[in-house]
């Protein structure tokens, strides 16, 4: 099975971590890894904020850049949701260019929907020993539905206790542009998020988002609240042996 990693532009610029994390599970399942170097940003702050033009242009580079490839896979269910949903849409005037963008929204998959969903990889054979909580990102869960399946994934990691988090289907307040054109807003909801995952105690919070991770983690660390922020890529990957 060949995948070619969508890696999304806050993964390649401040969290290459999660990218090489994912590949590294994804070989471990047997999978050939590629990752399209055209690749750039799947254009949603331009769509979210009006500028379909530029959205357009952002998603034409994509659709050139996984033309040839058999499945992509991305640690964003913000990205995919982005290419799943809207693609077709922004090249709706164009019978050609919205049959691709239709195929490549029947390949591509956020991480776990992937694991779960096409591997059939629910356990890894993963062990962990520590207390983690997880925060359901809005656009995977709202967006594509990827509701068990990061759970299902957690939930198999050996000596993981996974405590509940309060109002866990709350935003964050991240939202891409939302948190720069509602900043009071988008703060008074980060510090709520934060409370809540404190509360838990756990030692780690797992996400599937690195959005909503970075948001979180930075309020978590302003506040002084020592939790360890993971995407869920990342955790399984620790808990694997090398």
């Amino acid at each position: 099975m060949k995948v070619s990693v969508f890696i999304s532009c806050l993964a390649d610029n401040v969290y290459p971590r999660v990218g090489l994390s994912m590949a590294r599970l994804l070989e471990r399942q047997g999978c050939t890894v590629d990752f399209p170097e055209a690749q750039t940003c799947c254009g949603q702050p331009a769509f979210n904020s009006g500028y379909v033009k530029d959205a357009r242009g952002s998603a034409l580079t994509l659709l050139k850049a996984f033309e040839h490839s058999e499945y992509v896979v991305s640690p964003s269910g913000s990205c995919a949701g982005m290419v799943k949903h809207y693609f077709a849409e922004l090249f709706q005037d164009d019978p050609a260019l919205k049959a691709r963008a239709e195929r490549l929204a029947s390949i591509t998959y956020e991480f776990s929907q992937f694991m779960v969903g096409v591997l059939k990889a629910p356990d890894l054979g993963a062990k962990l020993e520590a207390k983690a909580t997880y925060h359901p990102s809005c656009h995977a869960t709202r967006l594509l539905g990827v509701v068990e399946e990061p759970l299902a994934l957690l939930r198999n990691v050996k000596g993981l206790e996974l405590a509940e988090l309060p109002k866990a289907e709350d935003c964050c307040g991240f939202g891409g542009t939302f948190a720069v054109k509602m900043e009071a807003l988008s703060g008074a909801m980060v510090a709520e998020k934060g409370s809540n995952v404190a509360s838990t105690g756990a030692q780690i919070l797992v996400g599937t988002d690195m959005g909503c991770l970075m948001n979180i983690s930075g309020n978590l660390e302003k506040r002084g609240i020592q939790v360890e922020t993971l995407h869920l890529a990342e955790l399984l990957d620790r808990a694997l042996p090398a």
